[in-house]
């Protein structure tokens, strides 16, 4: 025992580091003893925030480091439509560094977890060309939902796991890894307990989570689930709230508003991830029409102020 410490925070501190390592990454539970008050919290905004308004990527990064942002969650497709204008892949990276912005996930979509072996091949191929993409411009992770089996049930997790592995080895050669998104309209890793299932049953200590608020709720995952994790395991959470109505059986990603301005239960959400170690990026990712209607940079300031409310405000 540290004779520095009282003896109650001591445990406390070790009870949260046992916590966070009983699912996913053993080997740095004993770091998840730092309190809190010494993370500085991260902010970025996921491009698709912004969808409406049909701004280039690079004007994005300008807008967002003008704003304050910490990074930027961008689509892959946006950045090969930039590429296919004739703008460099090299020079978007450029200025992501010169604007100090961090990459901390890309949005993607291949179909790794199929069981239709071709489309599972070509899948790989697809995510290896795009982690590449992500890489040239300084990122570290994409996410990897369920695409092309969310309407299947009864999808066996343990050959998911096994698919998760082979994607992970892709982006161990490549340096940029594919973090299991939940998508709760999905029948398949439509839930946290899905999809950790999967980051464990790979048995890869790098495997990584991309959970979010919206699709915590969307998909009926428990109350507390994230406190089952390591926060060292999830590299960024997409931020954002929904309203009581619609119900979550009809409710959509069109319907997700502002941080705060909806019923999620964010001051459990926050101090589960502090609980756990969390600190990655709280990323805000919406798909409001309403907001596309407004300025994009009062979109991208509100955003930020209320992302900041809803974490820092729970200190």
């Amino acid at each position: 025992m540290n004779r520095g410490l009282p003896r109650r925070t001591w445990i406390k501190g070790v009870a949260a580091a046992c916590m966070g390592g009983t699912v996913l990454g053993w080997d740095q539970r004993a770091s998840l003893a730092v309190s809190p008050s010494m993370v500085k919290s991260r902010y970025a905004l996921n491009t698709s925030t912004l969808m409406g308004h049909k701004l280039p990527i690079d004007k994005e990064l300008a807008l967002l480091a003008k704003v304050g942002y910490d990074g930027v969650e961008p689509w892959v497709r946006e950045i090969e439509a930039f590429a296919d204008g004739g703008g460099s892949i090299d020079d978007l990276g450029k200025q992501v560094k010169d604007l100090g912005l961090a990459v901390p996930s890309a949005i993607s979509f291949f179909e790794w977890i199929v069981d239709d072996d071709a489309k599972r091949t070509q899948a790989l191929e697809t995510a290896r060309r795009h982690m590449e993409i992500v890489k040239r411009i300084g990122g570290t992770h994409i996410a990897a939902p369920a695409t092309g089996a969310t309407d299947q049930e009864g999808l066996d997790l343990r050959r998911a796991a096994d698919r998760y592995r082979d994607l992970l080895k892709i982006g161990r050669e490549i340096g940029v890894m594919p973090e299991l998104e939940i998508w709760g309209f999905s029948k398949t890793l439509g839930n946290l307990a899905d999809v950790a299932f999967v980051a464990i049953a790979c048995g890869e200590p790098d495997a990584t989570i991309l959970p979010d608020v919206y699709h915590l709720y969307k998909g009926g995952s428990a109350e507390g689930g994230l406190r089952m994790l390591n926060g060292r395991a999830i590299p960024a959470i997409h931020m954002n709230d929904y309203p009581a109505d619609p119900p979550r059986a009809t409710i959509d990603d069109s319907h997700r508003v502002f941080p705060g301005d909806g019923i999620a239960p964010l001051r459990d959400i926050v101090d589960d991830l502090r609980a756990i170690g969390f600190e990655g990026y709280y990323s805000l990712e919406l798909f409001n029409r309403e907001y596309w209607k407004m300025d994009p940079e009062q979109v991208a300031r509100t955003g930020l102020e209320k992302m900041k409310a809803a974490v820092e405000g729970f200190a």
